[in-house]
């Protein structure tokens, strides 16, 4: 998993709009890039609507948010379209930014292991460079923005 102080990636995917997302493309912006399992589930929901309803505070202090997930573009369009979400979700259906931030990997529910996407947050300062990692432990879905303000 990247940590504290490594560099980022300039080209971080294409949106669901086919959209090449780049660190660049928002200068002197700290991004809070979140990693999310699965669109339209629960908890995916319950943290993309907590930072839709904090969305304006959060580019007040300075924040971008970009979303990611394995799923497709289509999906997160019905995604975003269903919950009015005003920010960018990269569809990583290649697997290359999720395993580059180290957060692809085996996990268990009801006793099955599968992949999976940990569900993590990295705020990446203007220079590119990790400045946090909030992790799957403590992340709280209906409170997101809260932990990223913090």
């Amino acid at each position: 998993m990247k940590q504290i102080g490594d560099m980022t990636p300039d080209v971080l995917g294409v949106d669901d709009n086919g959209h090449e997302v780049k660190r660049s493309d928002f200068p002197g912006k700290t991004i809070a890039l979140y990693f999310y399992p699965k669109d339209s589930t629960p908890g995916c929901t319950a943290e993309a609507c907590n930072l839709r309803d904090n969305y304006q505070e959060l580019l007040d202090k300075g924040y971008q948010v970009i979303g990611v997930s394995v799923d497709s573009a289509a999906s997160h369009q019905k995604f975003r379209a269903k919950n009015e979400l005003p920010f960018p979700l990269i569809a990583d259906t290649d697997h290359k930014l999720v395993e580059e931030f180290g957060v692809w990997g085996e996990k268990t529910l009801a006793g099955r292991k599968y992949m999976g996407t940990f569900r993590t947050t990295f705020i990446i300062a203007p220079d590119g460079r990790v400045e946090r990692v909030i992790g799957p432990k403590v992340i709280k879905t209906k409170d997101h923005a809260a932990q990223i303000l913090a």
